[in-house]
C-alpha cells in the first residue's frame, strides 16, 4: 500500500491539487507535508493564514521569525521545520549563525535575539515552567507585551503543525536536504530523517 508518513495516500480532491499546485510553483516539487496534509487541506491551509496573522502587528523582521522558528523546531526535535526555517535564517543571517540557533547556541546573536531564541524553547520544552521573569526579560529586551503574546501565539502555532507532522512520520523532502545550507544540514541531525539520507536506511 502507497503510503505518506505512517498513513496511506489520500483521496486526491481539488483543494488538496490546489496545495500540491502551490507547492510545485514556489518550490518545483510537492513537499511530503502537503502529501500527508491532503486529508484536510482546508485545515493546513487555516493554520498557515493564521500563522502570519498572529505576527501581523509585532514587527518581526525575517531574521526574527527564523530565529524563532529556528529553536523551537529544533527544540521539539523538527528536522523537517529545522531544515526549511534553517535554511531561511540561514539567507537572513548566515548558515553558522543558522546553525548554533539550531543546536541551541546563541552566542553570535544580538541581545534580544538571545531573549527571543530561550523563550521559543521554553514554550516548547516545558510551558508550565515559564515565570514572570521570563516575560521581564523580553520586556526588557524592548518587547511590549502584544509582541509577546503574538511571538509566543506564533511559536505555538508552529509547534502544532510539527506535532502533527511528526507524530505521522512526515520526512524532509530529499529536495529539502540537498538544498539547504551543509551547515543547517550538520545541525539538524535530529528527528525523522530526510528521503533518500543513508542515516534513513
Amino acid at each position: 500500500m502507497e503510503q505518506i508518513g505512517f498513513l496511506s495516500i489520500p483521496a486526491h480532491t481539488p483543494q488538496a491539487q490546489a496545495l500540491f499546485d502551490e507547492d510545485e510553483a514556489e518550490l518545483g516539487y510537492v513537499m511530503n507535508v502537503s502529501r500527508l496534509w491532503a486529508y484536510q487541506p482546508a485545515t493546513m491551509a487555516g493554520l498557515f493564514e493564521l500563522m502570519p496573522q498572529s505576527l501581523a502587528e509585532a514587527n518581526l523582521s525575517s531574521r526574527q521569525r527564523g530565529i524563532l522558528v529556528a529553536a523551537a523546531a529544533s527544540s521539539r526535535q523538527d528536522s523537517c521545520c529545522s531544515l526549511a526555517w534553517g535554511s531561511k535564517l540561514a539567507h537572513a543571517a548566515s548558515p553558522a549563525i543558522a546553525a548554533a540557533v539550531i543546536r541551541g547556541d546563541d552566542a553570535a546573536l544580538a541581545g534580544n535575539e538571545r531573549v527571543m531564541a530561550s523563550w521559543a524553547r521554553k514554550v516548547v520544552r516545558d510551558p508550565n515552567a515559564t515565570t514572570s521573569t521570563d516575560i521581564q526579560a523580553l520586556r526588557d529586551a524592548g518587547f511590549a507585551d502584544a509582541q509577546i503574546f503574538a511571538m509566543t501565539t506564533f511559536v505555538a502555532l508552529r509547534l502544532a503543525f510539527s506535532t502533527i507532522n511528526d507524530a505521522l512520520g512526515a520526512t524532509p523532502d530529499a529536495e529539502l536536504h540537498r538544498s539547504s545550507p551543509p551547515e543547517v544540514v550538520a545541525a539538524a541531525a535530529f528527528g525523522r530523517p530526510a528521503d533518500g539520507d543513508p542515516a534513513a536506511a
